[in-house]
């Protein structure tokens, strides 16, 4: 799985040996990474300290060393999925399958992610719909759901949100 990362962010050849033989010397504590001051600070510094100080000599690793010890570590994009999730399997709506809820939920955060490239979403009259996530509990003050073209081929359950609106 590492080399399938690697080739991930490394398809040229050359890059790709080479992040595979710096990863190797990392491992083994070999070449760059055998001096005692770089073993003995793996314990004391903090990852991007490390890196910093003592990948000098890596190119590639330590940069993808620094991108992937970037990443925020946060729960909040499950957190927005379980609310969508939430938001599309109610009570009201028990009917759904988990296969047809996970398609919705699937198809409602990628129409999120495609609207913010529009011009409409910073300009339009629903600007910046989504800015305030998913923790909608009734239909009021939705924002672009109010007057969107929804389907969730449900008629009924349809009708009768249309009608709340109204």
């Amino acid at each position: 799985m590492r080399n399938k990362c690697f080739r991930k962010f490394y398809p040229d050849q050359e890059d790709f040996k080479t992040i595979k033989k710096e990863f190797a010397d990392f491992a083994l504590f070999m070449n760059a990474f055998e001096n005692p001051d770089s073993i003995e600070d793996r314990v004391d510094f903090e990852p991007k300290q490390w890196w910093v100080t003592h990948g000098v000599s890596t190119r590639l690793l330590k940069k993808l060393a620094l991108k992937v010890l970037g990443q925020p570590a946060s729960s909040s994009c499950c957190e927005r999925n379980w609310s969508t999730y939430g938001f599309i399997h109610s009570v009201a709506r028990n009917k759904l399958t988990p296969a047809r809820a996970a398609d919705l939920v699937f198809t409602h955060n990628n129409h999120r992610l495609l609207s913010r490239n529009s011009q409409a979403y910073l300009t339009g009259p629903s600007r910046m719909w989504d800015i305030e996530g998913d923790g909608v509990e009734s239909f009021g003050g939705v924002g672009m759901l109010e007057g969107a073209n929804l389907s969730l081929d449900e008629p009924d359950l349809e009708e009768e949100i249309i009608d709340s609106l109204t």
